[in-house]
């Protein structure tokens, strides 16, 4: 297994590298052979924060309508010889079934998993009609109970989180530690805004960073004609200031000696409130470059740095 250096993930305890792998439906799009081959190459790069969830059957072939996501994850996770203690593994909680708790949310996760624990657990923006005391107190359960070490948020304004840190200091119990928000050198203001900075700092809360390549435009690969499913839309002025940007990359990139996409996510780890950059893969080949970003990281010049983080502003 290769070094990758690691960051604490807020005031959890835990610490976790400075990529984490999603399956945002991955493995439901590609063979389980595939799938194995793309855990087996995660670990082998030093990856070991895993996200799993359970998402709803939109292709109308799953044998189940809401979770398969999981069942094949925990069918992919079990035959790449991965051993549980080696890896956290995060899930998600919805909501959608409330007044089911989370506790039995949770459980029916690990259920189609076959997972015995999961070791952090994000929320989802709850019902604007759930108080949150309710939602603070029903997850902060599930880690005094000891079915999960920690659990965090994911795109919840910056105005929430800290009403979730104050609710938890008058419950007494442990605030978000991680927040799931989209961060790039185009979208900025979720993570870098003075209000969600003083959330963060006041939960004590790091960024599982994601979107990281404003849906492939940061890459380059739509100038260079390949498909996707952002083919088609790079042309509407909404994506005016990504595909800019990474015109930009681009010529940075191959002074530097790298890719784009690597100087993109490089620009994400030189914020000391990101934790580690979140993103999904379809082949061994995306783990190894999306990795390289952090070689790249420490490679580059105070001026190239400069120049990286003036891109997109």
């Amino acid at each position: 297994m290769s070094a990758l250096a690691h960051r604490p993930l807020g005031a959890s305890g835990l610490e976790v590298s400075v990529f984490a792998l999603g399956s945002w439906r991955t493995y439901e799009r590609i063979s389980r052979e595939a799938g194995v081959a793309v855990l087996q190459q995660a670990r082998a790069s030093g990856i070991d924060f895993l996200e799993v969830a359970r998402y709803n059957d939109e292709s109308g072939t799953a044998p189940i309508p809401t979770g398969y996501s999981e069942v094949v994850f925990g069918e992919v996770f079990a035959a790449s010889g991965w051993a549980r203690d080696e890896v956290t593994i995060a899930s998600k909680l919805w909501w959608e079934f409330w007044p089911q708790t989370p506790a039995q949310e949770l459980a029916a996760s690990l259920e189609r998993t076959g997972l015995e624990r999961f070791d952090f657990v994000y929320s989802d923006p709850p019902p604007p009609d759930l108080p949150m005391t309710d939602v603070v107190g029903s997850v902060a359960e599930l880690v005094s109970d000891g079915r999960v070490r920690a659990w965090g948020i994911v795109n919840w304004p910056a105005e929430r989180i800290a009403e979730a840190g104050r609710v938890a200091q008058e419950l007494g119990v442990a605030p978000p530690c991680a927040a799931q928000l989209p961060y790039s050198l185009v979208a900025r203001d979720w993570v870098e805004s003075p209000e969600m900075t003083e959330a963060l700092l006041a939960c004590g809360a790091k960024v599982v960073a994601s979107y990281v390549l404003a849906g492939g435009i940061l890459s380059g690969k739509y100038a260079a004609g390949e498909g996707g499913r952002m083919s088609g839309e790079v042309d509407a002025p909404r994506w005016e200031d990504a595909v800019r940007a990474a015109r930009e990359l681009a010529a940075l990139a191959a002074e530097v000696g790298t890719t784009p996409a690597a100087l993109a996510m490089a620009f994400v780890l030189t914020n000391s409130l990101v934790a580690t950059i979140l993103f999904g893969a379809t082949s061994p080949e995306q783990i190894r470059e999306n990795v390289a970003a952090a070689e790249v990281l420490g490679a580059l010049t105070e001026s190239q740095l400069e120049r990286l983080r003036a891109i997109g502003v």
